[in-house]
């Protein structure tokens, strides 16, 4: 399976382009990088001291000479080499955040054309975690406050992380309830007492954090905690390519990591 990686020169990309190199059954077949970075025209795997053949461009066109592309970058760029992807019938697995509804009305008309896997994270542990999230949800359904924290690395662009988001979707879902009905999302001077089957979201931003996440679900006399902590992207990459591996079984339609996990 021929794999392009988008965002080959950042940090995800390049545990992506690794990952890749290293595994037996893909191909690298496209490294791109945004217009201007200096590393175009440069060797893929050149940080890692391989010779891949590929040289990271910026040409959305190249595109076409891969089966499937694996993309962490963000919404607008995803959004771009979505549009390119439907076009030639390349598959997508896309791990960026923040997206609008607008834009995730893209990908799922994106979707009609090829097969996309879009999940907010790609690691098997978070995925997990989100399982058991709802069933700590279902059980602990009345007496109880939940509240969703996460931490990340000081350039991480969106708040709270799509990761966090689903964490409070499974919650919610558990519940019947929209979300949005029930999020508060910042909490500021005097905002009086807590309100009863509401989800919380608390925010940090620093240093090197790779991803932490936590729910509470806080009672009386006691807390329950259910935890995620990731050291390392290395398993965000290893999930992306369970999931390419998963599309190629697939010639259109859109599924998320539960669906690969599924299979």
């Amino acid at each position: 399976m021929r794999i392009a990686i988008a965002g080959s020169s950042g940090r995800m990309g390049r545990m992506l382009v690794q990952a890749v190199v290293e595994s037996t059954d893909l191909t690298l077949a496209v490294a791109l990088d945004r217009p201007g970075s200096e590393c175009l025209g440069q060797d893929a795997g050149g940080f890692l001291g391989v010779a891949t053949g590929v040289t990271i461009t910026d040409d959305l066109q190249a595109l076409a000479q891969a089966d499937c592309l694996i993309d962490f970058t963000r919404p607008e760029g995803t959004l771009a080499h979505l549009d390119v992807c439907a076009a030639h019938g390349v598959k997508c697995v896309i791990g960026t955040t923040g997206f609008d509804t607008q834009g995730k009305q893209a990908i799922r008309a994106a979707a009609q054309k090829t097969a996309i896997v879009f999940a907010p994270n790609m690691s098997v542990g978070v995925n997990a975690t989100l399982k058991l999230l709802d069933m700590a949800a279902r059980l602990l359904n009345s007496g109880y406050d939940v509240e969703v924290f996460e931490a990340h690395h000081r350039n991480k662009v969106d708040a709270p992380s799509g990761t966090a988001l689903a964490m409070g979707e499974a919650v919610a879902h558990a519940w019947g309830v929209p979300l949005d009905d029930v999020a508060d999302w910042a909490r500021h001077g005097h905002t009086g007492a807590r309100e009863t089957g509401h989800i919380g979201f608390s925010v940090v931003r620093g240093g090197d954090i790779v991803g932490d996440h936590t729910v509470y679900f806080c009672g009386t006399g006691e807390r329950i905690e259910i935890t995620h902590r990731s050291s390392s992207r290395a398993t965000y990459a290893q999930g992306s390519l369970r999931a390419a591996r998963y599309l190629a079984r697939k010639e259109f339609g859109l599924f998320d990591m539960q669906d690969v996990l599924a299979s």
